[in-house]
């Protein structure tokens, strides 16, 4: 779990800044589906599912859920990272916009889910295809900021290794780059508990570089809560190995 909250980015730093960050709203939803619905207050779960759709930077409106409708062949940028995300990911993907699972889940508003994004792609991005909505989503943290998050804690380096209180981490592969990277693919069933939102299958990927930096990528199939887009995909958005052809490529860190 600790990796998928990672992979949900870090909050901006601005003094006095009312941020709310997509790490937060994760966290939160996975302790209320962790509490079973008995144990969940009306309050938590509206304000957790009162959320409305808007793409920080975009004015957008609130769509009900039955608006939903059939992914574009082709997909269609958003903004100039989903462009360029769109230019690196396989044909049929579907289509794809960037958007804020902060605004979406917790109706935040697009100054207060403002998020200080290290990668040149990072971000979350929604994914349309054949009536269904999953998410792509992509962060980098540079070696300082792995460092603060884990303080005196070890890393972790069997990424492969079941948790206690975590679904088993089917269909994990390891492997060692030669330029000293590790790069971690495991399929998460997401089956928490009850609660809202329910979040479906998805995809994790980690690639451990070599300075000490990580790349964490998660293709997720959406969720099911009544501030969802759509339905669940049948499939993550990105096979296993597309989301490694993916995270392989160089333009999805800093040029140097």
């Amino acid at each position: 779990m600790n990796d998928v909250r990672e992979l949900l980015g870090r909050a901006a730093e601005d003094a006095g800044q009312p941020v709310i960050s997509t790490e937060v709203v994760y966290a939160r939803a996975a302790r209320v589906r962790r509490r079973r619905v008995a144990a969940v207050s009306a309050a938590a779960v509206c304000a957790v599912a009162a959320g409305a759709f808007v793409v920080p930077g975009l004015a957008a409106e609130r769509t009900p859920q039955t608006s939903s409708v059939a992914a574009p062949a082709k997909p269609a940028g958003n903004s100039a990272r989903a462009a360029n995300l769109i230019k690196l990911l396989p044909a049929g993907v579907g289509s794809v916009e960037q958007v804020s699972l902060a605004v979406i889940l917790k109706q935040a508003t697009p100054e207060q889910a403002k998020e200080h994004l290290f990668g040149p792609l990072d971000g979350q991005y929604s994914v349309r295809r054949d009536g269904g909505v999953g998410y792509l989503v992509i962060g980098l943290m540079d070696a300082k900021t792995v460092d603060r998050k884990l303080g005196p804690n070890p890393r972790d380096t069997d990424l492969c290794k079941n948790r206690t209180g975590e679904p088993p981490r089917t269909d994990c592969v390891s492997e060692k780059r030669p330029d000293g990277s590790e790069l971690t693919i495991w399929s998460d069933s997401m089956d928490y508990g009850d609660g809202t939102p329910q979040w479906g299958q998805e995809l994790v990927g980690r690639l451990s570089l070599k300075d000490g930096g990580q790349l964490v990528m998660r293709a997720s199939t959406g969720f099911e809560a009544d501030t969802a887009q759509g339905p669940l995909l049948k499939t993550p958005p990105l096979t296993h190995a597309q989301l490694r052809t993916l995270m392989l490529r160089p333009e999805l860190l800093p040029k140097k």
